[in-house]
């Protein structure tokens, strides 16, 4: 079945970076949109970065853009994503997802978080 395992997530001063990684199981990793979603408390789910199959089209929500790559190694199935300049608003869950195929439009399905498959998640706190 499928699976995906966060890891990278940590305690972090503010301006301090992070990388995420999300290593995948039981599908065709290159045939399938990847996505970064975060959670924070008392907040609704934001759509942080995504990635779709093949072409790799990204998007990324206007709070991280410049800050935040994401980035997918198909070799490796596995997604990651590099967080700069981190800052207090950054702190949350951030769970990985990911969707068979190419959407057409990237931005509605990662916004939307329109994912039939998450992972457990892997807390970021940004704290000085």
């Amino acid at each position: 079945q499928v699976q995906l395992v966060e890891s990278g997530g940590g305690l972090v001063q503010p301006g301090g970076s992070l990388r995420l990684a999300c290593a995948a199981s039981g599908f065709p990793f290159d045939a399938y949109t990847l996505g970064w979603l975060r959670q924070a408390p008392g907040k609704e789910r934001e759509g942080v970065s995504c990635i779709t199959s093949h072409i790799s089209s990204t998007y990324y929500a206007d709070s991280v853009k410049g800050r935040f790559t994401i980035s997918r190694d198909n070799a490796k199935n596995t997604v990651y994503l590099e967080m700069n300049s981190l800052n207090t608003e950054d702190t949350a869950v951030y769970y990985c997802a990911a969707d068979p195929g190419t959407p057409l439009m990237l931005e509605t399905m990662c916004a939307g978080g329109r994912f039939g498959n998450w992972g457990q998640g892997t807390q970021v706190t940004v704290s000085s």
